[in-house]
This record gives C-alpha cells, structure tokens and sequence, in this order.
C-alpha cells in the first residue's frame, strides 16, 4: 500500500522552509570571488539516497489532497518544455499537480501554491534586476522553493566559477572584465578565447575570436558595455571531444550526455545544431563533478534537488565550464528512468513539509 501524506484542509503555510588540490588552470588572470550572497539556506544538508518509484511500491508517497506545485515559466518558453513531460506525469502519480506560471507575470498568487520549481526561465538573465526582485519576493512571502534561494542567487552570476577554483576546483581558465574594460583585459592576452557575460545563458551575447583579429574586435565593439564579463580560452576539446553534461537529483548522479557542436561552429546548443547523446561518463570525470558539489556544500549550499555539471575533459581531466542549478535542460527524455528519480526526490522533499504543515494544524 503506497504512503499517503496528508494534512488537515486549514494548514498553514510552513514558515521555516526556506546545493582535489588546487589544479584550475590559471594561463588568464585571475580576479578574487565575487560576494556570494551572505544569508544561506537554513535547510539541513540533503543526505542522497534512494527513494521508491514505482507506484507499486509500499514506500511509494502520494499527497492526499493533491499539492500545488507552480512550475515556474517565462515568456520564451510559457508552457512546459516537452523535455519534463515524463516528469509531470510522475508528478502526477505522487499527486503532485503542477501548473505552469510565468516568473514574470504580475499576477500570479505565488503564495497560493504549495511549492515552486523552477524549470525554464530561459529569459533571466536579459531581465536580470527584475528576476532578483522576483526571488526577493518569494522569499519575503516564504515559498518552498527548489533550488532553495540562496543557491540560485549565487549561481545566477557566472562569476560563481571564481568561487570554485578558489576551493581548488578545476575550472576552464576565467577572468573577470567589466564591460568597459574589456578592451583593457584582453589587451594583456593573446590566443583564441570565448568572451560571454556573467550573467548570460544559451550564448547570449557570446563571441569567440582571436585576440587581434579584426572580426574578433568588431564583434566585441558590439558588445552592451553595461554588462560583465568573463573571459576564457577556447577550448578545441569542445568541438573536437564534446561537452559532458552530468545530471544529479537531490544529490544523487542520475546520467550524462556529451554534447557536440555542428560541423564548423562550436556552440553545442540544439538550437545551433549541437547534439547530445546519452553516454555513460568514466570514473575520473564524474569524481570530478562530485568534487565541484563538494565545494558547493563548502560555501554553504548543501541543498539542492537538482544540478547539472557542464565541463570539458582536457589533458584527460575535466574542467568545470558550468553549475547549473537554476533552470537547466536536464535530458530527461534521453533517460527516462530519470523523471521517476527526479520526482520521487521531490516527493520526499515536499513530504516533510506537508507533515510539518499537518502537524501545526493539530491541536496541541
């Protein structure tokens, strides 16, 4: 008989709710870490292990009533990606009813939902001041949120990569340059190099050029000049071996893609031709991603439900080009057992707070 999590009808909402040696490589300059956010999440660190998804199961947790989940949106993609299809229908097997809201619609009763997760909010970072008052606003109003918001503050800047290599990551080569002193920065280096904001996603505004050329210094002149940036040096592994992308729910590895570009560009988005394909990574490189969320937890994000770690395998090590913890593309329908993982964590998750929340409608 599967588990079921109920509360009385008059709950209220749960106030207390709220992810090797130093070998980064370090051929560009190096800046110091930008602030991370001072407040961390004050929820216990996830202990992974593995949760029952086949409804079958006696340990299988379904909500009675049904708990309102908002799945957080934006214009660019208002609906669900057909990515999560296999997750909702999972979700829905736990009796977790999820309904998409656009993080940016005024509108919305964020307070009237029971938990958030976010999934494609893939216009953030164009919209950056305003995503930041969105998330000061689900804090204020208190909403269960994954990731929590700590991590996703930290992680919106990809200046969080500075923060990694300081705890001894090994991370592709970055320095920082605020817009209007790109041209300064780059002016001191030399090679093929990649130049993206900080805040950014999907390429935007991303150029890659030789140092000196021509081109490469019309594109930067093109630049918004308001912006930060980062500076790395390209690297022909991408095109050449392909980009690993290592997915992980509630701290547990679930799968992997490599990602490769099209014939003659090298941006592995599918959007630019790019594909992924389902590929089991070796030992040393998913060691390696396990050591980046080490170093997460060790700047205080001990919590999240997902992540997926991007990086690139050089000199036969990998390079961590990216945490995802916000809105990431997870390949669920390349490995479909993954949903079932993904929303049966989420279940466990949320079940402490439906019970929590049952238990301060008791009488005493």
């Amino acid at each position: 008989m599967s588990i079921v999590v109920s509360a009385s009808p008059d709950f209220t909402r749960d106030d207390s709710n709220r992810h090797d040696s130093n070998q980064h490589d370090s051929t560009l300059p190096a800046s110091a870490p930008h602030d991370s956010i001072a407040r961390d999440s004050a929820a216990r660190p996830h202990e992974p292990r593995h949760l029952a998804t086949d409804p079958r199961s006696p340990d299988f947790i379904v909500f009675d009533p049904p708990l309102s989940l908002a799945l957080v949106v934006s214009d660019v993609q208002p609906q669900p990606h057909e990515d999560d299809a296999g997750l909702l229908a999972a979700l829905s097997e736990h009796g977790i009813h999820a309904r998409p809201r656009i993080w940016s619609d005024p509108a919305v009763d964020w307070a009237g939902h029971d938990a958030l997760l976010v999934r494609s909010t893939w216009d953030y970072f164009q919209r950056y001041t305003e995503f930041l008052q969105w998330y000061q606003r689900i804090d204020e109003l208190r909403c269960p949120i994954a990731n929590p918001l700590p991590l996703l503050v930290w992680n919106s800047d990809k200046r969080y990569l500075l923060d990694l290599a300081a705890q001894g990551v090994a991370i592709v080569a970055t320095a920082h340059a605020r817009g209007g002193e790109l041209d300064a920065a780059l002016a001191s280096m030399q090679g093929e190099v990649v130049v993206k904001p900080s805040v950014s996603g999907g390429a935007w505004n991303t150029v890659r050029g030789r140092i000196g050329d021509a081109a490469f210094a019309e594109a930067l002149a093109a630049l918004p000049r308001e912006l930060d940036y980062l500076i790395q040096p390209f690297l022909p592994q991408v095109v050449e071996d392909g980009e690993w992308s290592l997915l992980f729910f509630g701290g547990i590895y679930s799968h992997a893609v490599l990602k490769k570009p099209a014939q003659g560009d090298y941006r592995v988005q599918t959007y630019f031709g790019g594909r992924a394909d389902l590929t089991e990574p070796l030992a040393p490189v998913l060691a390696a991603a396990r050591r980046a969320l080490d170093a997460v937890a060790a700047l205080g994000h001990r919590d999240h439900a997902y992540v997926r770690v991007d990086g690139v395998v050089v000199d036969g090590a990998l390079r961590i080009m990216e945490l995802e913890f916000i809105e990431p593309f997870l390949h669920l329908a390349a490995h479909p057992p993954a949903a079932r993982a993904f929303a049966a964590q989420l279940a466990q998750r949320w079940s402490g707070l439906r019970e929590s929340r049952a238990s301060a409608a008791s009488p005493a």
